[in-house]
């Protein structure tokens, strides 16, 4: 399992796949394309997670269409670069330290934004992780390099109220979260979370690094 201490110190490593030859029994047809060993990240994420990050982009087109529907077109297009769905830039891994955050949540409920909080980059065990401190929104896990590098996986869990540190993920699957993480542009960067039920929503967290000082 899995376990995070929110407000450590994190950095990075790219965990990569390598590709692999399909086997064949001796006398058959040489296969025409290889199969991928999978991503390093589908050996942790749950069934459940798995098919919604592989259906993201449809449902951010729906939670768009949701947020029009509602007369709400002028607050989306305000958010910019961040509701846009394919905004995303190469080298997508952040650099470990604070980030100034906030969420907005788009989709068939009521548009929701979140005040301004903060949100921690660092690395454990030499894989990057990240916690969120925002309200109604406190979240911990670690983020996995997908093999593109323009985005990164996230598979976390929500902090129980009162406690400090997230539980691991998959150790209670109604807390767990699961998310994209990507740069928006200079030392800017959004993590999308889709909810667990299709077409209910899509949370989308904007960080910012902070300065220092």
């Amino acid at each position: 399992m899995l376990r995070l201490r929110l407000l450590c110190p994190l950095a990075l490593v790219a965990a990569t796949a390598c590709q692999t030859a399909t086997p064949r029994p001796a006398g058959a047809p040489r296969p025409s394309v290889t199969v991928e060993e999978a991503e390093s990240w589908r050996r942790v994420a749950s069934p459940r997670d798995a098919a919604a990050l592989d259906a993201l982009g449809g449902r951010w087109d729906q939670a768009l269409a949701a947020t029009r529907a509602a007369g709400l077109s002028r607050r989306a297009a305000a958010e910019g670069v961040l509701l846009v769905r394919d905004a995303r830039l190469t080298r997508a891994a952040p650099a470990p330290g604070s980030y100034r955050c906030r969420s907005v949540r788009l989709g068939a409920r009521k548009w929701t934004a979140s005040a301004s909080g903060f949100c921690y980059i660092g690395v454990e065990g030499g894989q990057l992780s990240l916690a969120t401190e925002l309200r109604g929104l406190r979240l911990g896990g670690y983020l996995w390099e997908l093999k593109a590098g323009d985005r990164l996986v996230f598979l976390g869990a929500a902090v129980p109220a009162g406690a400090k540190t997230a539980p691991a993920y998959g150790q209670n699957p109604s807390a767990d979260a699961a998310g994209l993480f990507e740069r928006i542009g200079e030392f800017r960067y959004r993590l999308a979370l889709p909810e667990a039920a299709p077409g209910t929503g899509l949370t989308v967290i904007e960080m910012v690094a902070a300065p220092r000082g």
